[in-house]
């Protein structure tokens, strides 16, 4: 047999074992779809199973109400893992796609993505922060702040948005905080270079590195909190913010409580500056006027919150007294 021939048995032979894994793969693929398809279905029953359930739960609610108060949040955990229509500000973003995450695995493999972008995010942020505040003095750097600004507060709503819908109890001031700081960047994107910009620009950087640097704090405070809340099996995987202190965690947040409510004052400080020169007869740039609505709104949505919280645990605390 000549040299010719044997190639080309060998060819033969090689593509008669690829076209076997390929009808392998096939009905592989075939499986796939199959139990897809299946997963779809079990997915349309449970959720038309827990329709029902919510009906018939309102209407025996009256009826035997000690005995149904667990059974609603069992539900919620349940929801979790199954597909749901987009909330109003996801269906403008993404359309109708699907964003249920439908596993735990999953679930906390993005919660811990989230954190990371969160904190390289904060650190870039911070180092810019001091390069424009001591090193540069030039507007377009300026810009590339305030642009990284604007888009990492976008990008948060929309990461948060898809926590949200996938059982995260981040919500109320929280979630309104990310539109006001990322209309807040936008603003001073916009503001042209002059007289009244310069006059905050060294307020807004120093600002900004302070903001920055106490993100990173929290950012470390959060981490080890949930951390060990996981460890323990104590807290649902996509917490963001921890609403019911542990005696453990107040040291922690004795210790940020300070930063955080310092920065909160400079914040009504930067309000009260940018009121004081909308007030100047030359001022003429809309932005003035803006920014120092803005920071107002956030300083009273942020020093509220806080001193909501901070009662909140004091009266856990005392009860937790009262019953032993």
């Amino acid at each position: 047999m000549s040299h010719r021939t044997m190639s080309k048995t060998n060819c033969c032979t090689y593509w008669d074992r690829l076209q076997g894994e390929y009808e392998q793969l096939q009905e592989t693929h075939r499986l796939y779809l199959q139990k897809l398809e299946e997963i779809s279905q079990l997915q349309d029953k449970c959720s038309s199973s827990i329709s029902i359930q919510h009906e018939r739960l309102k209407e025996v609610h009256q009826m035997i109400t000690g005995k149904i108060k667990a059974t609603p949040s069992a539900f919620v955990e349940m929801e979790t893992f199954l597909p749901k229509k987009n909330g109003l500000y996801l269906r403008l973003i993404l359309g109708n796609v699907n964003v249920t995450l439908l596993s735990k695995q999953a679930k906390l493999a993005y919660k811990d993505e989230y954190e990371k972008f969160k904190l390289y995010l904060t650190v870039l942020l911070l180092l810019l922060s001091v390069v424009c505040y001591f090193f540069v003095t030039y507007r377009v750097l300026d810009a590339i702040l305030n642009f990284l600004l604007l888009w990492f507060y976008c990008t948060l709503t929309v990461r948060e948005s898809i926590l949200i819908s996938n059982g995260s109890r981040i919500k109320g001031w929280w979630v309104f905080h990310r539109y006001i700081s990322a209309f807040l960047s936008g603003v001073m994107l916009t503001w042209p270079d002059g007289s009244q910009y310069r006059t905050f620009r060294n307020q807004f950087l120093a600002y900004s590195f302070y903001q920055s640097f106490v993100q990173c704090l929290q950012c470390y405070y959060q981490s080890g909190c949930l951390y060990r809340l996981r460890s323990l099996g104590e807290r649902h995987n996509l917490d963001l913010t921890v609403e019911g202190f542990q005696s453990w965690m107040w040291k922690g947040l004795t210790f940020l409580l300070p930063f955080i409510f310092f920065g909160h004052f400079w914040q009504f400080f930067n309000s009260l500056s940018l009121f004081k020169m909308a007030r100047d007869p030359d001022c003429k740039e809309w932005q003035v006027l803006m920014c120092a609505l803005c920071f107002l709104v956030l300083f009273m949505g942020n020093f509220f919150t806080t001193v909501a919280v901070v009662h909140q645990k004091f009266k856990n605390g005392n009860q937790r007294l009262k019953r032993l």
